[in-house]
């Protein structure tokens, strides 16, 4: 039997007694389903063969043929197919071995119109009715930044602005076909605007203010210490480059594993990793640390490796300051390539033997880097949302994730994992003169003379109002704002080409700038 109807989706409905749901049958027939009948589990896996159903009910207690034997029958041409079970027996054997053969739900006879109605919109429409409701709530949410952007809002304002902005960044993920997607990007771009005007107004207070919003410089007192009083084996991992959306989506992984407790701090400017990273490890401003280690700033170039050479002796003598004393002493370790990670991955539970274990992870900012230079990557991440699932891709088959789970099974460990700073997709490109000893770095500059225009960058004439290294008396420093990158007069448009649209690092804007700092507990 068939009832043919202006279709919300086809449904064949299997039961050797389809007489007696005749009422159900018309119930979604008057809802806008065309509903299908087979009276045996053989004509039900031949009218599967045959015709494209998008939902089976299918009665367990058939006679004949019984209702599992044909669930594997289906399943078998159609694995993609959703089956509702239904069924008077409640044992729960039987509804273990149906689930194991991947019904997608079961109802209980006996079945009520509105379960069957809700099975329909559940597996039918769920995709109609969320994006309906996902863009309501989005408009609504838009309106309410659109508000809060008006009202000056503060570091504690901004960082929950661009968590809620980051939630709608995954939410359009499951959602691709809302057409929203644009929008979302012209309000983050709308918002950095704002942000980097509020940082270029403020930043000089925060770094002379103990209210200001925890900086690089207090990630250890703020987040790794109160742990180490504890008296756990706690482990310190810093992924260099990891943005906020990116670690969501990482964490979304970590929660089966782990209670996490997020906080956050804003990187300092520059947000580089000579910058923020050694203030992380440290404790201190570039500025202070030119003072006790001249020689990290003595070359022109910010080079990652050269310049963070000492991050284990920085995180010793801050803790030494702070009068804490371990023992055993603490273990630094850096993981630049995927065979170092897992020899690492391999030996991170003798590691909990230590009081702490700092663990530096490189390849998301090498993912950053690698874009920027390979076509084939570019392909496969042309926007921020397929950059996150690359980086969930990774994550999921990286050593850093197998540290993780072993961890998660050791007795009194705790783990406080953090980022020096995030990264933008710089879509802008913005002329700079200077001398031939300025740096080349793409969204932060030093040198002599350095001239742009002042409304896609920070100028800083004096490096000391930003506690940055003086390195000499006449040079200053130039800082992008929002998504804009530096590029030189000399073969201007063949750099713009190759610089557009990459991941860079360095500036001012929220997703360099704002920071997730996740404190991890092993469950049970």
């Amino acid at each position: 039997m068939t009832i043919q109807t202006a279709s919300k989706g086809r449904v064949l409905w299997v039961d050797d007694e389809i007489d007696l749901l005749r009422s159900h049958i018309l119930l979604l027939s008057d809802k806008g389903y065309a509903v299908d009948t087979a009276t045996n589990g053989e004509d039900a896996i031949e009218m599967v063969r045959r015709q494209a159903f998008d939902l089976v009910f299918l009665d367990e207690s058939m006679a004949g043929m019984g209702g599992l034997k044909t669930l594997s029958g289906i399943k078998d041409m159609r694995p993609d197919l959703p089956v509702v079970m239904i069924t008077k027996n409640e044992d729960e054997g039987l509804m273990e071995e149906a689930i194991g053969v991947k019904i997608s739900d079961y109802l209980t006879k006996p079945v009520n119109p509105s379960q069957v109605l809700m099975a329909c919109k559940k597996f039918l429409e769920r995709k109609r009715i969320t994006s309906a409701q996902v863009s309501r709530d989005y408009i609504r949410e838009f309106n309410d930044i659109s508000t809060m952007l008006q009202s000056s809002p503060d570091h504690e304002e901004w960082t929950a602005m661009y968590n809620r902005l980051t939630d709608w960044s995954l939410e359009m993920d499951l959602h691709p076909d809302l057409g929203l997607r644009q929008t979302l990007t012209d309000q983050i771009r709308e918002c950095n605007v704002s942000f980097s005007k509020y940082v270029e107004k403020r930043y000089r207070d925060w770094l002379a203010s103990d209210t200001r919003p925890p900086l690089s410089t207090d990630v250890v007192d703020r987040f790794l210490i109160p742990q180490l009083q504890e008296e756990k084996s706690v482990f310190f991992f810093v992924i260099d480059c990891l943005r906020l959306d990116q670690w969501r989506e990482m964490e979304s992984v970590l929660r089966e594993f782990f209670d996490i407790t997020r906080g956050y701090h804003f990187s300092i400017l520059p947000t580089a990793t000579p910058y923020s990273r050694n203030s992380i490890f440290s404790g201190s401003f570039p500025d202070e640390i030119e003072t006790r280690f001249p020689d990290i700033w003595a070359g022109w170039e910010d080079d990652d490796n050269s310049r963070n050479r000492f991050e284990h002796q920085f995180i010793d003598a801050l803790l030494q300051r702070r009068k804490i004393h371990l023992k055993p002493e603490s273990k630094y370790v850096k993981i630049l390539d995927a065979e170092f990670g897992r020899s690492i991955e391999n030996n991170i539970a003798s590691y909990a033997k230590n009081r702490l274990t700092s663990i530096v992870v490189n390849f998301v900012d090498m993912l950053a880097h690698g874009r920027s230079d390979s076509q084939l990557l570019k392909e496969i991440t042309p926007d921020e949302s397929a950059y996150r699932s690359l980086t969930k891709s990774w994550f999921l088959h990286s050593s850093l994730f197998g540290m993780l789970k072993i961890l998660s099974r050791q007795k009194n460990v705790s783990i406080v994992l953090t980022t020096d700073h995030g990264s933008i997709r710089s879509l802008r490109a913005a002329k700079v003169i200077g001398d031939r000893e300025a740096s080349t770095n793409l969204r932060y500059k030093y040198g002599r003379n350095l001239k742009a225009d002042e409304r896609n960058a920070i100028f800083v004439k004096n490096p000391k109002d930003f506690r940055l290294p003086t390195r000499s008396v006449t040079l200053n420093y130039l800082i992008a704002k929002e998504d804009f990158y530096f590029v030189y007069p000399t073969d201007y448009h063949r750099y713009v080409n190759q610089y557009r649209d990459s991941f860079q690092h360095g500036g001012v804007s929220m997703e360099e700038m704002i920071l997730p700092v996740a404190t991890l507990t092993p469950k049970g």
